[in-house]
């Protein structure tokens, strides 16, 4: 019987080393890669699929949490298992939800018990860890069977149209099949509402003006738009939303 494949993600190399000692005294699975940070787990496994990931909560550049939540987007999401020193809140959140975890220092036993019962993170698990997200650094995007990542800070807005979002940056535009709500909770900090339709960076925003509305219900009426920093493309304000143009 082929070897389990198996994904090592943490920040420190004596951590990595030691699960990779571990993995192997366990027996039965392979080691076929180590990550310092959820990004770089990313950018493995698009071209080296793996069947189970042990990934670390705390890293710099993308954390544990963040990397689960895009490990969902792939074709064949692999089994997680999360590792972590002490910490309450994830432990309880971990043991409500039914989502396994392994307690640093990791012992060969409890290695081995996990790694036989790992399953993919389901969707009620992961909106469940959702609090426990330190990084919000990127949005993952499905395209031609791939997840690109594409850096938050990159974005410019989004706008809702029919049931795709469009997601723009100042270089292209990406289509994501979510809700505009939903990205409105996840990134209230860096994203504003400027109409139902749109949400805009708070970073992107580069001034407002009364222009001549040319379609739409408010077709030949002046109305507020936002003025873009790096494109010439502006998008409307609407009047339930015109109270943030003094708050900006």
């Amino acid at each position: 019987m082929a070897k389990q494949r198996l994904l090592i993600v943490d920040d420190e190399p004596l951590a990595r080393q030691r699960l990779h000692d571990l993995v192997g005294d366990v027996g039965g699975y392979e080691v076929i890669g180590e990550a310092a940070n959820g990004l770089e787990a990313i950018n493995l496994l698009q071209n080296q699929p793996v069947d189970i990931v042990l990934v670390d909560i705390r890293m710099p550049v993308m954390d544990g949490i963040e990397l689960a939540q895009h490990l969902r987007g792939l074709e064949t999401p692999p089994n997680l298992i999360f590792t972590t020193a002490y910490d309450h809140h994830a432990l309880q959140a971990f043991e409500l939800n039914a989502i396994d975890y392994l307690l640093k220092p990791i012992r060969s036993e409890r290695l081995a018990a996990a790694l036989a019962k790992a399953r993919p993170l389901q969707a009620e698990q992961s909106l469940a860890l959702q609090p426990l997200q330190q990084t919000h650094a990127h949005l993952s995007i499905q395209e031609r069977g791939r997840i690109l990542l594409v850096p938050l800070e990159d974005i410019l807005y989004f706008r809702a149209e029919l049931k795709y979002v469009t997601v723009r940056t100042r270089d292209k535009s990406y289509l994501l099949e979510t809700s505009l709500n939903q990205l409105e909770q996840t990134y209230a900090t860096q994203f504003v509402r400027i109409h139902r339709n749109a949400l805009v960076a708070r970073a992107a925003i580069n001034g407002f003006e009364k222009q001549r509305s040319a379609e739409g219900e408010d077709a030949g009426d002046a109305v507020w738009v936002v003025l873009i920093k790096g494109i010439p493309e502006t998008l409307v304000v609407s009047r339930r939303h015109q109270h943030m143009i003094k708050a900006t």
